[in-house]
């Protein structure tokens, strides 16, 4: 009986606590959402070879960065350049041309105010990651000053399967939040990017009411139970 009685409760305390970190997982949870204001932002570099010194950033199109959903699956793939100048390719583009920049190209979502002060979690399926070893990809979450001049982050490896990473945001309205995806490497000459993979992301369904309503379903029906036997 005492046994008994000691499996009961322990079942209602992982009981309680899956229905607990079910609905207060986080102060904000957001996933790969195709319906979303996605933007997109290239930083270049020289290669290291070259020095690897910062050349320019500024604002790009998605579908530039390589980035595009189709349906619920996001596909990032490598950047390419439709410039055959020797700035981009070295010895000018063409089939076969090496790429003489590192493009880091940065695909997010960005808020203002609306997750400050809390903790923000992120979180993703990687259908497939086919990617060599010329290119990197993570997800991220960024938390920029308002002027932009810094920021604190965290990352993930974009490998095969489920991602999560949170942030506690800094409390401050005025502050800037992203969310997204990174992927730095080499630029490619269009008609050759195939061989340098690409990622594949879908979204991770939210936990349900009825999952946290059969949670504490499950520890009520053990909690009478224990009172039974005691």
């Amino acid at each position: 009986m005492k046994t008994q009685l000691q499996f009961l409760k322990g079942c209602v305390s992982a009981a309680l606590l899956f229905g607990a970190a079910v609905s207060l997982r986080a102060d904000a949870t957001l996933t790969v959402d195709p319906s979303a204001s996605w933007v997109g932002f290239m930083n270049v570099f020289e290669l290291p070879s070259n020095g690897g010194g910062y050349v320019f950033g500024s604002g790009w199109g998605t579908a530039d960065l390589r980035a595009t959903f189709s349906g619920p699956n996001l596909t990032l793939a490598p950047n390419t350049i439709n410039d055959p100048a020797t700035f981009w390719y070295q010895g000018g583009g063409m089939p076969g041309a090496p790429g003489n920049k590192i493009m880091d190209a940065n695909f997010y979502q960005e808020t203002t105010g609306l997750y400050s002060g809390q903790t923000l979690t992120f979180t993703g399926n990687v259908l497939l990651n086919s990617l060599t070893t010329a290119h990197s990809a993570v997800a991220f979450i960024k938390d920029f000053a308002p002027d932009y001049s810094s920021f604190v982050s965290t990352t993930i490896p974009l490998n095969p399967g489920v991602f999560s990473i949170s942030l506690p945001t800094i409390n401050n309205p005025a502050r800037h939040i992203q969310i997204g995806f990174e992927m730095i490497g080499v630029d490619v000459w269009p008609t050759d990017v195939d061989p340098y993979g690409y990622v594949n992301i879908t979204a991770v369904p939210e936990p349900t009411f009825g999952i946290i309503a059969i949670a504490g379903l499950a520890g009520w029906l053990i909690r009478r139970r224990i009172a039974t036997l005691s």
